[in-house]
């Protein structure tokens, strides 16, 4: 049996349309093949776009089974298994499921000296984490409670400055979402420069400025993840633990040292100039940093709150309050993270159980409202 295949050709408005040639008979058995080759390719295709691989039949329709065997389950992506490959590491060695995850940024690594029963993990004994290569940031997992809750604190983060791709950067964010987190503390040494600011003050962030030239959610987006193709972040920081956060520091006696502001990220590992300070200040920045904002974006995009606090450790690039051209080490960020260092623990030890107690709530009114 043959079959005839017709073509449509297309119409271009205004110009003469040349008909198209019949193309000749072909086989029924040959078109089937074809068919079937079509098809295997696009499956082919996608396996590369999205990691999941369509898996052919025994009787060529290709429809992802057989009728002489069970579905076969489609393959995760390999995001999510090196995700689970983690998760299950780390739930061999500590049964408790945290509620909160802190990222401690350059400095503030003491803060995890206040969790209580605490198991503690070298990064290089993780799968796929990174031993830091930074001072600072000592490297290591921390899970017990911080103050009652159940917390993961991970002292020292992977920065994109030193080399990993925006995937590794976010990675253990997305860890600590399948760990069972539901909010997200990340903290920072930052460079002011907002006038207003002072060493040692602490800002929590209230927005940003992605300066990276990165975005970490830039290429598939994994099904396993749950996650919105394109993101909405018209509130990356959560007003209403902000809000928390500033009553709880004005209790604590320090509130002319909390400032809110816009956080500007930038790719590093140099700081700023002082024409670069100039511009950030006239787009809005308040501080400035070399983190933070990547895992902001990841921790949104799989529906974890967020909260971010920066500790100011420097004047910003060409920013004086003597009228001399601040200059800029890591040696000074680390010598004054000490100025906010204590007032961030304080902080986060009576803010942290307020804000579980806050989100059981909310996640309480929310089951209610769908029966």
């Amino acid at each position: 049996m043959f079959v005839a295949q017709q073509v449509a050709a297309p119409v271009a408005a205004g110009r003469s349309v040349h008909p198209v040639p019949p193309l000749p008979l072909v086989p029924q058995h040959k078109v089937h093949k074809v068919h079937c080759s079509v098809k295997a390719a696009a499956a082919a295709a996608d396996t590369a776009q999205n990691g999941v691989a369509q898996q052919p039949s025994l009787n060529g329709n290709n429809n992802g089974h057989s009728s002489a065997a069970a579905p076969a389950a489609p393959a995760h992506s390999k995001v999510y298994q090196t995700i689970q490959e983690t998760v299950s590491y780390i739930q061999s060695r500590c049964s408790l499921q945290p509620q909160v995850v802190m990222v401690l940024g350059s400095g503030l690594g003491p803060i995890a000296d206040a969790v209580q029963d605490a198991t503690v993990i070298p990064y290089g004994d993780i799968p796929h984490f990174h031993a830091p290569g930074v001072q600072g940031h000592p490297g290591r997992l921390v899970m017990g409670h911080f103050n009652g809750v159940p917390a993961l604190v991970l002292q020292g983060r992977f920065h994109y400055y030193e080399g990993h791709p925006m995937e590794e950067v976010i990675f253990p964010i997305r860890v600590a979402r399948f760990l069972g987190c539901h909010t997200a503390i990340l903290t920072n040494a930052a460079g002011g420069i907002n006038h207003d600011f002072h060493l040692g003050d602490l800002m929590l962030i209230t927005d940003h400025l992605n300066l990276m030239t990165a975005n970490p959610l830039r290429g598939p987006n994994p099904p396993e993840l749950g996650g919105p193709r394109f993101l909405d972040l018209s509130e990356p920081y959560d007003r209403s633990f902000v809000q928390l956060l500033q009553r709880e520091a004005q209790q604590l006696g320090f509130e002319d040292a909390m400032r809110t502001g816009t956080y500007a990220a930038v790719s590093g590992p140099t700081y700023e100039t002082p024409a670069e300070t100039r511009m950030l200040r006239a787009i809005g920045a308040d501080a400035v940093g070399m983190s933070t904002v990547p895992e902001v974006i990841a921790a949104r995009h799989v529906g974890v709150r967020v909260v971010g606090i920066s500790c100011i450790t420097n004047l910003a690039c060409g920013i004086s309050h003597d009228g001399q051209v601040a200059k800029v080490s890591h040696e000074e960020v680390m010598e004054n993270i000490n100025l906010g260092v204590e007032k961030m623990r304080q902080l986060l030890l009576a803010a942290v159980p307020k804000m579980a107690a806050q989100h059981a709530q909310v996640a309480a009114a929310a089951a209610a409202s769908k029966q």
